[in-house]
Formats: structure tokens, C-alpha cells, sequence
């Protein structure tokens, strides 16, 4: 798949195209002039690891477009994703001389989307965002849907808003500057996807590492194209979470608390990872799900050498749970899986989420593939 994909998105707020390709980071300025003809000035806001690499060639191209560049940074990693570096970045907007038609462009992975998107939904009460993913995580998940939030101290993502980008370019060549370790722990979110909706993208990651180096270019941009359109999908029935889009926080709920105990030394894949296999363990344990499938997803997660379990003591766990945005009350969503592809939303009270998840936790046998060390949620320089 050397040819560029453009995936188009439809919400009741916005429609913008993902644009998926080798080697589109030089386009970058004619794309976001097609979609933004007026608008006189770009700024972009990336991190520590990824401006070294990437923010020259992206600068270059916005300028070539004509467009006025200017730039900020933060210190690349979950920790900075803090009300107060948010303040940060807006003053850096402010001084910038920034105004509603200036383009923000967030150059990075998951953190930079968040944390630039935030700053695009907030300032002058919004600007344009076109979002850059440089990780795999970004270009699968959290670069295309419009979520945008930081952390508080009492939990993962609890302020934040709906802003959906006007553009998303993921040029894969940039996965090329990706550590190994990243990579994988990028590749939990894939997973989910394929036991969200797609049996065929499950066995396909299941059957070879698409991680192995020298990295297949190819294969992974059809795999991006697929999870992008699964989102897609979701995203387009259900922009702002109110009854499907749910069904994409699977193994989320517990994978939050798991990234959260472990102050984000766990990566947010590998977080995932974990929790998929304990929903999929504990349904088994209820009888919705087979065995079978609890050991496939189990079998798929730790052929990548990412975490079955944790850890972390269950108290940690529900006390942070039960803090996440997907609480309603009294009741916390849970995704469940029932097949590959078919998953269903339970309601549980507090009390039959932790008898739930105590069974999630207590069904590995071994007590989980001891946990890596994961490195920081976006991507260091190579």
C-alpha cells in the first residue's frame, strides 16, 4: 500500500479526512492549506523527543505553504500533562500572537494530541487543530476522534473536551524513529480494535509481530487504515460518548487504574493490554465469553511481550477505578468482549465491579507475564 489514503470522518461537528501515506510530512503544508485556505498562521506544539526529529521538516513545509510558523514545546512524557503546563502552552499561544484563525498542529504522539488539541479547544474558546501522530498508538487511536483531555491528580483524563481536528496526516515513515518498545506498547490499542470489530486485524496481528525490524512500511500502513476506519465507524455513530463510543474503552477501565497505580511508568498500550486480558478472564469467569477466547486474547497479548496482569493491589485499583470519567453514579460501564468483533456494554454497581475484577486478577494462574518497563507515552529520539 505505497498510495496515500484519505479516510474520511463524519460527526455532527466536524468532517475532516485522515490521510494515511510513506512519506507525507513534505505535503504537510499544502494538506493543511486545502482545508484552512485562509488562515495566515500555523503553531505547532510537539514535545522534547519529537521536535528534535520531526519539527524542522514540518515547520519547512507549513512556511513553503505560506503560512507564518511559530512554535512551542513541553517536556516530552504522561507527566506533563497537567493543568499547568496546559496554562503554559496557552500563554505560549498568547505571546505567539495567536487568534481564532491561527492553525494549531500537534507534532507527536498521544500526549502532544492531547495537550495541543486542548489548547486549540480552549484558546479564544477554539481554534483549528490539525493533528500530526508521529507513534502508532497516535495514528491508531488517539489522534482521530476529537478526545482531548489532561490529568488530574485524582485520575487519567478528567478534564478535557470534545474538539475534533480539521486534518490528520500519519506519515508512517515516522514510526521508523520510534524505539522498538514503544512500538509494542503502541500495539495493545490494535488489539482492542481487532476484538472490537474486525476478527481478520486480530489474527493478522496475532499471527507475526508487526513490530519485527526492519519494520514492514506496508503492512503497517494497512493496519493503521484499519483501525483508523474502525474508529472511524464508532466515532462517527457516537461523537461524544453517550452510548457506542463506549464500546472503545474496552479493557480501558481497569487498563486507566493499571496505568494510573504505576504513575504512568506503564505505558498506556501495555496498561491496556493488561486490562483487556483480566475483562477477558473475568467474563469467562461469568460465562460471557468462552475460555477460549479469554486464552486467544491472552496468548496474543503476551506474544508481544506485553503485561497480562498486574500487580498492583486490588484497593489501588478500584479506588482509582471508581474515580474514572466512565462512572455514572453508582454504576461503572463496563466493555466486556463476547466474541472477536461482538463486545456488550455491562453496568455493574461498585460492589460487582471489584467482585468482577478480583476475578480478572485472581484467574491468571501465574499472577501474569511479569510486566515490562515501558517507557514514557511518547516517543523519545531514536
Amino acid at each position: 500500500m505505497s498510495d496515500v489514503v484519505c479516510i474520511p470522518v463524519n460527526t455532527p461537528s466536524r468532517s475532516y479526512e485522515v490521510v494515511v501515506g510513506i512519506g507525507l510530512l513534505d505535503s504537510l503544508g499544502e494538506r493543511v492549506r486545502r482545508v484552512l485556505p485562509r488562515c495566515p498562521h500555523a503553531h505547532i506544539i510537539t514535545d522534547t523527543h519529537v521536535g528534535p526529529l520531526y519539527l524542522k521538516p514540518a515547520q519547512r513545509a507549513l512556511e513553503q505553504a505560506g503560512f507564518e510558523v511559530t512554535w512551542d514545546n513541553f517536556e516530552a512524557g504522561e507527566a506533563s500533562k497537567t493543568p499547568a503546563a496546559l496554562a503554559r502552552l496557552l500563554e505560549g499561544m498568547a505571546l505567539a500572537g495567536c487568534d481564532r484563525d491561527t492553525c494549531v498542529v500537534a507534532l507527536g504522539g498521544g500526549v502532544t494530541g492531547d495537550m495541543a488539541g486542548l489548547s486549540a479547544a480552549l484558546y479564544m474558546r477554539g481554534c483549528p487543530v490539525v493533528q500530526v501522530p508521529t507513534s502508532l498508538l497516535a495514528m491508531v487511536d488517539s489522534s482521530v476522534g476529537g478526545k482531548t483531555a489532561v490529568d488530574l491528580p485524582q485520575g487519567k483524563n478528567l478534564m478535557g473536551a470534545f474538539w475534533q481536528p480539521w486534518l490528520v496526516v500519519a506519515d508512517i515513515a515516522c514510526l521508523t524513529t520510534v524505539p522498538p518498545e514503544l512500538l509494542v506498547d503502541s500495539v495493545g490499542e490494535v488489539i482492542k480494535h481487532g476484538i472490537l470489530a474486525d476478527p481478520d486485524l486480530f489474527e493478522d496481528v496475532a499471527s507475526s509481530p508487526i513490530t519485527a525490524q526492519p519494520l514492514d512500511l506496508e503492512r503497517l500502513a494497512r493496519i493503521v487504515v484499519r483501525n483508523v476506519e474502525i474508529k472511524r465507524d464508532v466515532v462517527a455513530a457516537d461523537e461524544k460518548e453517550r452510548g457506542l463510543r463506549q464500546t472503545l474503552n474496552l479493557g480501558h477501565t481497569l487498563g486507566h487504574a493499571i496505568e494510573a497505580a504505576s504513575d504512568f511508568a506503564l505505558g498506556h498500550g501495555s496498561s491496556v493490554a493488561a486490562g483487556l486480558c483480566c475483562v477477558a478472564r473475568a467474563s469467562a469467569a461469568r460465562g460471557w465469553c468462552t475460555g477460549e477466547l479469554a486464552s486467544q486474547i491472552e496468548a496474543c497479548v503476551a506474544s508481544y511481550g506485553l503485561p497480562t496482569s498486574t500487580d498492583a493491589p486490588l484497593p489501588r485499583l478500584l479506588e482509582l477505578s471508581f474515580a474514572d470519567k466512565k462512572r455514572h453514579g453508582e454504576l461503572v460501564n463496563v466493555v466486556i468482549p463476547e466474541a472477536l468483533g461482538q463486545v456488550a456494554v455491562h453496568p455493574m454497581d461498585l460492589d460487582d465491579y471489584a467482585r468482577f475484577f478480583q476475578a480478572g486478577l485472581e484467574g491468571d494462574p501465574s499472577t501474569g507475564i511479569p510486566t515490562p518497563s515501558s517507557p514514557d507515552p511518547t516517543h523519545p529520539v531514536s
